[in-house]
């Protein structure tokens, strides 16, 4: 299972919604691709956060950086080509990413086993 299918089962798990995963490879420096969702609460901010980091180490790979998790309404966890914005609704809609990288390409992830 690659890395970004790791991520998405793992916000998906937790319930997290609206999980958008954008090439920005072609666009910027900053890595390949961010993975965006939102969520209802801190507390599922949080939930989801500590989900992609224990998926993620299961693989034995651990974020280089995370930011925001004591204030919980958006935490960055960054995998170095990946970084991943865990954002409650109120966030997500007031910043917009996916509008502000509109120019990125939308990647589909199946998370479905087969």
């Amino acid at each position: 299972m690659d890395r970004l299918k790791i991520i998405v089962k793992a916000l998906d798990d937790k319930r997290a919604s609206d999980i958008d995963v954008l090439n920005i490879s072609k666009l910027t420096s900053l890595g390949d691709y961010f993975i965006i969702c939102s969520c209802g609460s801190g507390v599922q901010v949080r939930a989801c956060a500590d989900e992609v980091e224990e998926k993620m180490k299961e693989v034995g790979i651990s974020p280089l950086h995370v930011e925001g998790y004591r204030g919980g309404n958006w935490i960055l966890m960054d995998f170095d080509d990946i970084i991943v914005h865990i954002m409650d609704r109120e966030t997500r809609g007031f910043y917009a990413l996916e509008h502000l990288w509109n120019d990125a390409e939308k990647i589909e992830i199946d998370i479905e086993e087969k």
